[in-house]
């Protein structure tokens, strides 16, 4: 096998422990009351939602030079508990497509109408899955040409449902003990959120081994601003995750193990709607500079990958023209 063929870029997990569910505010001319008090963490409008997520990974060598690029693409819908009455929101993912650099955008047709209940008061479930995300389900991807997925990229695909919700509901919502977006009452005020320097596991299955972690750095949350899209009011909400680091470790074949470490910094931006109280846009970049270790002879591989991710809650699906 190719050395290029272990070469693993690999993001940063955003793999909080989480809890939490919810913004909201009080009912006032809040675009116009930049001195006001809001309360971002209250309840949601039992209401349907829909989300597109797109995120583009660029990978690099150390010189700079491009050396890949792939595209994650996820559509979601929401089912409020407050609708449903389940003991959490129902998520149906609609559609998940990926795309190889300039190559064909390709769904992968096991996650199409996959449904999952997703309570964010839950941090782990009993097999230890992170959010309760079904680590299964995301074994033996193949996409819709019948081409199996590289294990990294296996990983990314499932990492973009952690990274949803870890915006969305980990940062985006209330928390049952410690800082979080409900402690943000007036413009500049600023917290240390509560998941700043756990450290969850990031295995996978088969893909990503057990002892592979997340270190988060002080990840804090700043009350930036209000803004406004067409009559909505939103508020501007900043994160940072400080210095963080991960290390993650692979056998992609029999005897053939790599590990490997690296640093991650991102920060980016959401807006939460003053209505709805839901989240109507996230905006996140990130760095990742690591180092693979494979078996000699083989030399260790040092890499950089920048990562941008879009959410957007729009009014109705807008499902891709895509194999």
């Amino acid at each position: 096998m190719k050395k290029s063929n272990f070469i693993y870029q690999f993001s940063t997990m955003m793999l909080m422990l989480t809890f939490g569910s919810g913004q909201h505010v009080i009912a006032q001319p809040l675009t116009e009351n930049l001195a006001g008090t809001y309360n971002l963490a209250a309840q949601r409008t039992a209401k349907v939602q829909y989300f597109h997520m797109k995120t583009v990974l660029t990978n690099r060598a150390p010189d700079g030079k491009e050396t890949g690029r792939e595209t994650y693409i996820l559509d979601l819908k929401c089912e409020p508990s407050g609708l449903t009455g389940k003991n959490g929101d129902t998520y149906t993912c609609l559609q998940f497509a990926v795309q190889k650099d300039s190559n064909q955008i390709v769904t992968i047709p096991a996650l199409k109408g996959w449904t999952y209940l997703f309570n964010p008061t839950e941090g782990s479930d009993n097999k230890g899955q992170v959010l309760g995300i079904d680590h299964a389900k995301f074994e033996n991807l193949t996409d819709a040409n019948g081409q199996a997925l590289a294990a990294n990229q296996s990983y990314f695909v499932y990492n973009t449902f952690i990274d949803f919700h870890s915006f969305c509901d980990v940062f985006g919502g209330p928390s049952p003990a410690g800082k979080s977006i409900g402690d943000l009452h007036k413009i500049n005020d600023k917290i240390v959120h509560y998941a700043a320097h756990s450290q969850p596991p990031v295995d996978l299955g088969s893909t990503v081994g057990k002892g592979s972690t997340f270190t988060n750095g002080e990840i804090t949350l700043t009350f930036k601003g209000l803004s406004k899209e067409k009559d909505t009011p939103l508020a501007l909400v900043g994160f940072d995750s400080g210095d963080s680091h991960f290390v993650m470790n692979m056998e992609p074949a029999p005897g053939f193990a790599i590990k490997t470490r690296g640093s991650s910094h991102y920060w980016g931006d959401l807006y939460v709607n003053l209505k709805t109280h839901w989240i109507s846009h996230v905006e996140m970049e990130e760095v990742v500079v690591a180092q693979t270790k494979l078996p000699a002879p083989h030399d260790p591989v040092s890499s950089v990958t920048v990562r941008h991710s879009v959410i957007r809650n729009i009014a109705k699906p807008e499902i891709l023209s895509a194999k």
